[in-house]
């Protein structure tokens, strides 16, 4: 059985071919870059997966791929389950139950703006219905909510499968307060704060710069947890202005995908209405990404 989730989990891009179709073979090739790097865990039908843009079929079927390959590794496998509907999220978690997801990744509904009440309730009847544990994900920038201390504490009292959390406000005293008060184990989700977060008492990061660089930012994580802090500010010192860079662009998903046919992997463009970067853009990436690994 593996164990807790912990360290950096790269949230992979969805490679599509030039007609936009999902390229399920290129998904293969970079998954197992992933398991070459030893990443500690991934997250599939994420943000950066593009998941509103997929439809159910692609969804399952990339589900299906990446499951069938993390199965007998030691590398932990987060699935996306986000929908409107808390009907379709039940659906979606039992299929990736069934195709060896290790855990959930569930943020509230993002386009109703559910009230404190509707967001707990979401979690709660999720929570009744799964084996896997839950990772919730608390991102005000892309659900409209930002959900309130109070509601988290409840939810970290009231439903046992929810035993993580992707805190995504950008506020550290967020972090601290969820560190300090709840049972959570505490994913960093904003990806310029990963040092701060780990100093809080955060043990993983589901991370999209680790996407581009997963070695340097495993290394960050290994560095804090070690106490070897002056080491992890230089590391940070090179990989802040990459996670800065995917964090104020709006552009995430096109840096990753761009960032991986630079490696020799897979990316392809974003489906529309993502346009592709500028010219200015990919050299910018190109220069950020030659200290990492």
């Amino acid at each position: 059985m593996k164990q807790k989730f912990e360290g950096a989990f790269p949230v992979l891009i969805t490679p599509m071919h030039a007609d936009y179709s999902v390229n399920y073979e290129g998904l293969k090739e970079n998954v197992q870059y992933y398991l070459d790097q030893q990443a500690a865990g991934i997250v599939i039908v994420g943000s950066t997966g593009e998941f509103a843009s997929l439809s159910d079929d692609e969804k399952e079927k990339i589900v299906e791929i990446v499951g069938s390959m993390l199965k007998e590794t030691d590398t932990s496998l987060l699935v996306g389950i986000a929908d409107e509907r808390t009907d379709k999220i039940i659906k979606y978690a039992k299929h990736a139950e069934k195709n060896y997801a290790d855990g959930l990744l569930l943020i509230n509904s993002f386009y109703q703006t559910p009230t404190e009440e509707e967001a707990f309730h979401q979690f709660k009847d999720v929570n009744d219905h799964v084996t896997k544990p839950i990772m919730m994900y608390n991102n005000p920038f892309t659900a409209n909510i930002n959900l309130e201390n109070e509601t988290i504490y409840k939810i970290d009292r009231e439903l046992s499968k929810v035993q993580y959390i992707k805190e995504s406000s950008g506020d550290i005293r967020k972090v601290r307060s969820i560190a300090n008060n709840t049972e959570l184990i505490m994913f960093c989700g904003s990806d310029d704060l990963a040092f701060e977060s780990f100093v809080q008492g955060a043990t993983g990061w589901v991370s999209v710069a680790a996407n581009i660089a997963p070695n340097s930012a495993a290394r960050l994580y290994e560095l804090v947890k070690a106490g070897k802090y002056e080491e992890a500010k230089l590391l940070n010192k090179d990989l802040l202005p990459l996670c800065e860079f995917l964090e104020d662009s709006g552009k995430y998903v096109q840096i990753v995908k761009k960032a991986m046919d630079i490696k020799g992997l897979n990316g392809g463009p974003s489906r529309k209405p993502r346009l592709d970067l500028k010219e200015e853009e990919v050299e910018k990436l190109k220069s950020l990404m030659k200290k990492l690994d």
